[in-house]
């Protein structure tokens, strides 16, 4: 599938024609990659924007307008979000044809600040006091969020992708794939009241925000945004931030990060937002959500190595092992709750 996408957009000078859309001069994009949209920086009059191109096959021209009116209602509120921009000709978000599909394309200015990269944000208090506060103050927001219109909705949480696809994994994943059974199964006896579940950004990594003195924390790609228990929003935060232990040591390690974490995180959280403390003991099966997520993404592209021993990266290879042994024995990667 992912080839005959990538197929369809060079056949077809997809890039070209959404450049064109906005005004963008083909030879000033960066190519900055994307799983499952392409996805380029270009500057223009000294400020730098992204250009994303979406195949319909990951998300229809609704789901993308349904993406941007959350950011412009969470902007408008108060949320320091990466904003779209209008194309050439007016409109937030431009579809292209193609034959076999089509593609939506968008530009978003891009948020102010830089990453905050590993280790440096493992220590950083402030920083998740802060990502608490947005946090808190995006799930208090999106209780009062108004669909203006029933066709441009976001999907909920068991349309994510690779939950579609559990099939993405080798056959000999049986045990994987009875706790993937065990999760949803617990997933969907959770209350779906308001002041629990809403549309959340779903991918809160520290990959997906940048900091600046001025801004604070600015938000961007909302491409996971779903419907779901706002305590998701949390777990991912707390996977991504404590995935990076291994080994012999990373138990405690990882205990520490989430501990610390969610002292700071909870302080900032509850200034805008109150969850139940029935809702942070469910993290545990969140993190397992999550961890059996990225599992499945690992194997996108599986061309029959299950170790992946001819990768050259160490880290990823231990990764794939440990966390293949945590969900055979459907454990979250820390349960510190």
């Amino acid at each position: 599938m992912e080839h005959a996408i990538k197929n369809v957009f060079n056949t077809h000078s997809i890039m070209n024609i959404a450049a064109n859309r906005y005004g963008i001069n083909t030879e000033e994009l960066s190519y900055l990659g994307g799983f499952q949209n392409f996805v380029y920086e270009y500057q223009h009059n000294d400020r730098s924007y992204i250009l994303r191109v979406t195949p319909d096959k990951h998300r229809s021209a609704n789901q993308v307008k349904a993406e941007l009116n959350w950011i412009m209602y969470l902007a408008n509120n108060g949320i320091s979000a990466s904003l779209p921009i209008l194309s050439a000709n007016h409109a937030w978000a431009e579809v292209i044809e193609a034959p076999e599909m089509y593609f939506t394309a968008v530009c978003f200015e891009k948020a102010p600040g830089n990453k905050i990269p590993y280790p440096e944000c493992l220590n950083n208090n402030e920083v998740y006091k802060q990502l608490g506060q947005i946090t808190g103050k995006m799930h208090a927001l999106s209780k009062l969020y108004k669909k203006q219109d029933a066709e441009l909705r976001r999907h909920d949480w068991n349309l994510n992708y690779y939950l579609q696809n559990i099939d993405i994994l080798p056959s000999s994943h049986h045990r994987v794939k009875e706790t993937y059974y065990s999760i949803i199964d617990t997933l969907k006896k959770l209350p779906m009241d308001n002041d629990a579940y809403g549309l959340i950004h779903g991918d809160m990594g520290f990959g997906n925000f940048h900091v600046s003195e001025q801004a604070g924390i600015t938000l961007f790609d909302f491409d996971e945004a779903q419907y779901s228990w706002f305590v998701e929003d949390i777990a991912v935060q707390i996977y991504y931030l404590v995935y990076v232990y291994g080994g012999e040591g990373g138990g405690a390690s990882r205990e520490e990060q989430a501990l610390r974490f969610m002292h700071y995180f909870m302080e900032g959280y509850r200034k805008e937002n109150t969850l139940d403390n029935y809702w942070l003991k469910q993290i545990p099966v969140f993190l397992k959500l999550r961890e059996l997520i990225v599992y499945i993404g690992a194997f996108r592209n599986f061309e029959g190595d299950e170790t992946f021993r001819t990768s050259e990266n160490q880290w990823f290879k231990d990764w794939i092992r440990e966390s293949r042994e945590r969900l055979e024995n459907n454990v979250p990667i820390v349960n510190v709750w």
